[in-house]
């Protein structure tokens, strides 16, 4: 009897510490994925008409590498960190930033990694065409929910009023072919790097 709960006790402590160290490789991971956002807000591709960053991109690979849960909570801290006063946004930081009207394209970061990363959770086989469709149901939530704030920020809060027009062509037609290209570039990164990220880190992104 004595064995067996000394048996029993040993197994839950080794489980416990299998947990924590669990814990302590997603929260390293997560952080890995925020820096890599943070970092991402500054590294400008210098194409006609309008730059962009990969920002975008490592948002993307938060929820397609870590899942959903974990990815979106890396690009919330990054948010977090910057409403802070940390100045890891591309103009600083700072609680005003709600006020900016690019800030909801920050929200949809989150809601765009925590999607795209538990539909990518339940597939088992990953195709290129496959997560690239993904990445456009999450570049569609992500502009979905920039050009929504972007219009009720100007018309409503800072009086600066733009109309539907406009907005489609400043904040859509001019800014999404570079997100495409990086929808394309972080489905590649994903089925090819995916399978050895999961190899190295036993799994536990997706835990």
């Amino acid at each position: 009897m004595e064995k067996g709960l000394s048996f029993n006790a040993e197994k839950n402590e080794k489980r416990t510490l299998g947990n924590r160290k669990l814990r302590t490789q997603d929260m390293v991971l997560c952080g890995v994925f925020t820096t890599l956002i943070a970092v991402g807000a500054f590294i400008k591709v210098p194409v006609p008409v309008v730059p962009f960053t990969l920002q975008f991109l490592f948002t993307m690979l938060a929820g397609l590498f870590l899942g959903g849960r974990k990815g979106a909570l890396s690009v919330g801290v990054y948010i977090l960190l910057g409403l802070v006063g940390l100045p890891v946004f591309a103009e600083g930081g700072g609680f005003w930033y709600i006020l900016k009207p690019s800030f909801g394209y920050l929200l949809g970061f989150m809601l765009a990694a925590y999607v795209t990363g538990r539909m990518v959770e339940r597939k088992k086989r990953l195709s290129t065409g496959w997560v690239i469709a993904v990445n456009f149901l999450g570049l569609f939530i992500v502009y979905a929910a920039g050009m929504v704030y972007y219009y009720v920020i100007c018309n409503y809060v800072i009086d600066t009023p733009i109309a539907l027009g406009p907005l489609f062509l400043y904040c859509f037609v001019l800014a999404v072919p570079g997100d495409i290209c990086l929808c394309i570039l972080a489905a590649l990164l994903t089925v090819r790097v995916r399978p050895v990220f999961q190899k190295m880190t036993g799994n536990a992104a997706e835990r």
